[in-house]
């Protein structure tokens, strides 16, 4: 066997189909771009709810894009309050590009089968 290959009889081996709906967990909360505020939170719930008990690794994932997603929409919402004093289009186009750029690092995590944690998330789903 090769030193760069990992071993494929490994215990805690993770499944195709684990690392892709991990990538799914995280690239569900994408659908915030059609369904814009509860998107990003309806999506990585509806993995979350179909593969805990399946997939702890896909169950993590969802979790742990959750409750990004839950941080993020309410950053949204004080940008809402802050467009009034015209700072809330400047924080909102930083926050959405943040959110996008880490949704897309996240999945690209989970289909190489790593946990990826967020830098800044609330833990409010455990």
């Amino acid at each position: 066997m090769n030193a760069s290959q990992p071993p494929s009889s490994a215990p805690n081996a993770l499944t195709q189909d684990d690392r892709t709906w991990g990538m799914i967990a995280h690239f569900s909360a994408l659908a915030m771009l059609l369904l814009w505020f509860v998107g990003g939170i309806l999506g990585p719930l509806v993995v979350w709810v179909i593969k805990k008990d399946q997939s702890a690794f896909a169950a993590e994932a969802a979790k742990e894009a959750l409750n990004f997603n839950i941080t993020v929409a309410l950053g949204f919402a004080v940008c809402g309050f802050l467009v009034v004093v015209f700072i809330g289009f400047l924080l909102g186009a930083a926050l959405f590009i943040f959110w996008l750029v880490m949704t897309i690092i996240a999945g690209i995590k989970a289909s190489e089968g790593v946990q990826y944690r967020y830098p800044i998330s609330l833990r409010l789903v455990k």
